[in-house]
Order: structure tokens, then C-alpha cells, then sequence
């Protein structure tokens, strides 16, 4: 339903054209490969792919193909998740710009201009609450504490990242160490609220 509102509202735009929609990360990828848009809207979570996943994807691909090459896609987050460290890992993955559902209409399309020009379109609060308290977190732990807070065991961790038991439950342990968690859960759940899982 967001998508075809988003999609319906940016249609009504005289220099903007909608060339098309996509329900998961995967088919969001073979669009951009069909396509080739300039500016590419997608939600954080999403099946198969995330949005952040995608981002660093065609980022990837971007810094392939040089700067000889066609200009990259670029990539705007539109999400529910006003969190400071959504944002932070969105720039990481190379997103252009980070805009949360609730933004008028005219943001949005404004946002999609100032990005195929070359520029940022981040919401401002939020890019005041990302820059104050860093992610403590490493790429390992958070993947070890993700994969935790769906109730994985060690074990199943251990073998879904190609480590050991006890590698992982040392990544779980400095996780919860740094954010101050009596537990896995607890770790988890304080993680994913400040947006960094």
C-alpha cells in the first residue's frame, strides 16, 4: 500500500517518472539492472534484501564501473525508523538520502531532485541524533547479535557465519559488554532500538 501511495504521489510530478516497483530486495535489484533509474527509493527492511543491503550493492557497483562510466544510481531510504543509527549504516552502505514515510509529498520529490543532482536529502533531526552517539557495534557482533535476537543458538550462529561456537559467543559477549546488557536479549533489543542491527 506504501509503495503504490509513494509511487502514485511521485507520479504526480511533472519532471519525475516512476519506471518501476519492486516488493522485494531482489526484484528491486533486477529493476535497477532492467531500468537503469537515476534515484532508487526503498524501505530498510524488506524480504530477501534489505534496503541497506541494496544500497551498498549498487554503491558497489557504482565504484566498478568508474567515473568514466554512466553516473550510479543513488539511493534514497524512505523508512518508519527515525533512529540516528539507521542513518549512520544507510550513509555507510552509500544512500543518498534518508527520509522517514510521514515527510510531506513535496519532500519527497524535492529529495529525489537534490539527489539526482548530486546532492544529500537526509532529514535534519535526524542527522543531528546520528552524529551523537556512535555505533559502538563491529560488522561481526552485530551479525552474531542479529541472528541472536531471532533466538538462534551459538550453534546455529557458528554455522549460518562460518565460525566457530566459541567465536561467536565471544562476539555476543563483547556486544552485550558494550551496551551495557545483562544478556543476549537484552543486547539485541538496545541494539535494535538505537538502530544498529
Amino acid at each position: 500500500m506504501v509503495l503504490g501511495a509513494l509511487a502514485a504521489l511521485l507520479r504526480l510530478e511533472p519532471d519525475i517518472e516512476v519506471v518501476g516497483q519492486a516488493a522485494d530486495g531482489e526484484e528491486a535489484l533486477r529493476l535497477v539492472d532492467e531500468t537503469r533509474p537515476d534515484v532508487v527509493l526503498t524501505d530498510i527492511e524488506m524480504p530477501k534484501m534489505t534496503g541497506l543491503e541494496l544500497a551498498a550493492e549498487l554503491s558497489r557497483r557504482g565504484k566498478e564501473r568508474g567515473p568514466a562510466r554512466d553516473s550510479p544510481c543513488r539511493v534514497i531510504i524512505v523508512t518508519t525508523f527515525a533512529r540516528g543509527g539507521y542513518l549512520r549504516r544507510a550513509l555507510d552502505a552509500g544512500a543518498a538520502g534518508y527520509l522517514l514515510k510521514d515527510s510531506p509529498a513535496s519532500e519527497l520529490a524535492d529529495a529525489v531532485r537534490r539527489v539526482h543532482r548530486g546532492l544529500r536529502a537526509i532529514d535534519p533531526e535526524l542527522a543531528a541524533e546520528a552524529w551523537g552517539e556512535p555505533d559502538p557495534l563491529t560488522e561481526r557482533e552485530r551479525q552474531a547479535l542479529r541472528l541472536a535476537g531471532e533466538g538462534l543458538s551459538n550453534a546455529a550462529i557458528a554455522e549460518r557465519l562460518n565460525l566457530s561456537e566459541g567465536t561467536v559467543r565471544n562476539y555476543i559477549s563483547e556486544a552485550a559488554g558494550k551496551l551495557g546488557a545483562a544478556n543476549r536479549t537484552e543486547a539485541a533489543r538496545t541494539a535494535r532500538q538505537k538502530g544498529w542491527l
